[in-house]
């Protein structure tokens, strides 16, 4: 397994890549490429991660997460995106053993974020890569995207509570948008039947993991404060995760 965070991947390299190992990582000019959009325009959408809402489900009893969650459907053929009423998350306990079994509430992603057209863009060329990597029913991504921060107002903050693990969905993408005045958040990929693993820190904004949900399993570690001997000192983490699911969103049966 191999990873470059440095030399940008072309459309074509990146569905190669997935094709080849079940993972690839696009650097910010790479999205660039990808989206249309420029990085500034992108970035537009960054202040959003300053007004998400606590994470009021997690069974550590930490409070070191905050969140907002949208769901999407992309019809490939019109070519179509759109915003679906909002709806509960849901994973099973195969997949999430610590928070899966259960109906998650959380507050929508901002109307005002979820309409610009770098946000579209964003959603919608990642949906067409992941297509001609392996195609979805009926032309039809469903797609959930969930904002995340994860401070160190406790001490530790933790990305994935859950351990190494996969979603229950056919691809993942996730946004690194930044971090300040922490350390660790390491990202790991392992291969989902094998002994093969690849570890490496996401710090360019606007860099973004691809992976192929059926092949690895992921996870990000623990955050600490940079200078946690700082009285007050908070630091955080951002990412943007998008979730590309065949067939339908995940829902209790």
């Amino acid at each position: 397994m191999h990873v470059d965070l440095q030399l940008p991947l072309a459309r074509d390299a990146a569905r190669e890549r997935l094709h080849a190992q079940g993972f690839c990582v696009l650097n910010p000019a790479a999205l660039e490429a990808l989206t249309g959009q420029p990085l500034a325009q992108l970035e537009a959408i960054t202040p959003f991660w300053n007004d998400l809402r606590p994470d009021l489900y997690l069974k550590d009893g930490g409070h070191y997460r905050q969140r907002r969650h949208g769901c999407f459907i992309q019809t490939l053929s019109a070519p179509r995106l759109e915003a679906t009423p909002r709806r509960a998350h849901w994973q099973p306990t195969t997949y999430n053993a610590l928070h899966g079994g259960m109906e998650r509430w959380f507050e929508p992603l901002a109307p005002a974020m979820t309409t610009q057209p770098a946000f579209g863009a964003l959603l919608t060329e990642l949906g067409n890569l992941f297509a001609g990597v392996r195609a979805p029913a009926a032309g039809r991504w469903y797609i959930e995207a969930h904002g995340f921060r994860i401070d160190t107002e406790g001490g530790v903050g933790r990305p994935t509570p859950e351990g190494a693990h996969r979603d229950g969905v056919d691809f993942v993408a996730v946004v690194f948008i930044g971090r300040k005045g922490v350390i660790g958040g390491e990202t790991r990929v392992f291969d989902a039947v094998g002994p093969e693993g690849v570890r490496f820190t996401l710090e360019a904004p606007w860099s973004v993991l691809l992976l192929d949900d059926s092949r690895v399993v992921h996870e990000s570690t623990p955050i600490q404060p940079e200078h946690p001997l700082h009285a007050g000192h908070k630091g955080h983490r951002d990412t943007l995760v998008l979730t590309y699911r065949s067939g339908g969103f995940q829902a209790p049966r």
